[in-house]
């Protein structure tokens, strides 16, 4: 009697989950009519007030992402790519459905964002990185790096309030991406910095992507989702009509489909 070697397993466990994303739908309230003039406050109080119209920007949106993968957002404006990342970053609140999120998150989510105005280049970097979950040794250890990245060292003790667009862009994404992130927000902030320094964002996005880090990055730029994500996500009108594979939607979403 003899036995035949156990072929090696084939089946390949998937990556851990880091963003569940199911049926979420997020509304606003839009008033036709200013609601505090006097006479809308007597008519609300009367009950004969019209009741404000509901705007779904989201709905019914569903989607996992898993450890590692970069996936791309795209849409028209308007098509609510800004406000999942919102939804996602713990920003605000989803209406209907459920968001979970695992690990540490660094939003980029607008330029300045959180960045007071009176607060110099060094504050922002303390308190944002602290906002972000760095302990105070690992801020000191890493300040001139981030400062060195952000090519901000002659301006760090200077009030951002003077600063331009550019240096916020790389004040904020240079914080992000110096807090070990398990996942990194990109939204839009890319198109602000010049040539070189977009370049030099790309190559430290290529470095989290190796170390594991999971990214969701929204831009119109074509080139970049074809070059950074492994994946697509294309939003139209709030509802999500593509996840899959990259090439495919650029095409489609280029023809206005």
């Amino acid at each position: 009697m003899f036995s035949l070697p156990m072929p090696p397993p084939t089946d390949v466990q998937p990556a851990e989950l880091i963003i569940r994303v199911d049926g979420v739908g997020k509304a606003y309230r839009r008033f036709e009519q200013q609601p505090f003039l006097l006479r809308n406050l007597v008519l609300r109080l009367l009950g004969r007030a019209q009741p404000p119209k509901e705007f779904w920007p989201l709905r019914n949106i569903s989607f996992d992402v898993r450890r590692g993968e970069t996936v791309g957002l795209v849409g028209q404006n308007g098509s609510g790519k800004s406000t999942l990342l919102r939804l996602i970053a713990g920003a605000a609140y989803p209406n209907e459905g459920r968001i979970s999120v695992r690990g540490r998150i660094a939003p980029l989510l607008a330029l300045g964002a959180g960045f007071h105005p009176d607060m110099t280049g060094r504050e922002c970097i303390e308190i944002n990185a602290t906002a972000l979950g760095l302990r105070r040794h690992e801020i000191t250890d890493r300040f001139d790096t981030v400062v060195a990245f952000a090519e901000l060292a002659d301006f760090i003790d200077t009030p951002v309030r003077y600063y331009s667009s550019g240096m916020l862009a790389r004040l904020g994404f240079s914080v992000a991406v110096h807090t070990d992130p398990d996942l990194l927000l990109v939204d839009e902030v890319l198109a602000v910095g010049d040539h070189a320094f977009q370049l030099k964002c790309i190559e430290r996005i290529d470095q989290l992507r190796a170390g594991g880090t999971t990214i969701l990055f929204v831009s119109h730029d074509s080139e970049q989702v074809r070059r950074l994500c492994d994946r697509v996500l294309w939003l139209k009108h709030g509802r999500l009509v593509w996840d899959g594979p990259v090439a495919a939607a650029l095409e489609q979403y280029g023809k206005g489909a």
